[in-house]
């Protein structure tokens, strides 16, 4: 099976390629021939995510997914969440978006955090949801070089370093990205066109 993924997002094109069984074969914007950018004006991951699929559906009539991805803060009430991407403004960049929420966290000893992520798949006209979700702590300082977003100073349960600590394989273990594919992937391979 063929999908496009609405993404201009090389980081998370990486990874979802990286995550991928056979039997699915990932279309990039790129090699769609479609060059825009797509606002992410809701208040939910889910509504973005929509909004994503639904824009690049328009434009190719191609089965599409797309993907929106935020992090929750407990102590922050759920903050940076659907503004992940602009958390210190809306030209901020990773740097930027970690050193406000490092600032923000600041003498604060609950570092409880989830990253989120919701696919939207558009299949025959009809649109189906998938999350997945990664538990874990905000670090109080960057560490490592891979990765991106918030990856150096996020580390997931059950691991002893961050995110952009760890190789691609080695963050496929955890990723939040990588449970809400498989939950795709999974229905996809039951998929019968009646769902």
């Amino acid at each position: 099976m063929k999908l496009i993924f609405a993404t201009n997002n090389q980081n998370k094109i990486a990874e979802i390629k990286a995550a991928l069984t056979q039997g699915l074969e990932i279309v990039t914007l790129i090699e769609a021939g479609i060059n825009i950018e797509i606002d992410e004006p809701f208040d939910t991951l889910e509504e973005n995510a929509r909004e994503k699929a639904t824009v690049i559906f328009g434009i190719t009539k191609q089965d599409c997914f797309s993907e929106d991805t935020g992090l929750e803060v407990i102590a922050l009430n759920g903050k940076p969440g659907v503004k992940s991407a602009r958390y210190a403004g809306d030209e901020a960049d990773n740097k930027k978006n970690i050193a406000l929420l490092l600032k923000n966290m600041e003498g604060i000893d609950e570092r409880n955090a989830q990253f989120k992520t919701v696919i939207c798949l558009l299949l025959n006209n009809k649109e189906y949801l998938f999350t997945g979700i990664c538990t874990g702590k905000i670090n109080s300082k960057e560490t490592g070089s891979m990765g991106f977003g918030y990856d150096a100073v996020f580390m997931p349960d059950g691991a002893d370093k961050s995110f952009a600590d760890m190789s691609m394989d080695e963050k496929s273990k955890y990723s939040h990205r990588k449970k809400a594919l498989q939950k795709l992937i999974k229905f996809l391979n039951n998929y019968n066109g009646e769902s």
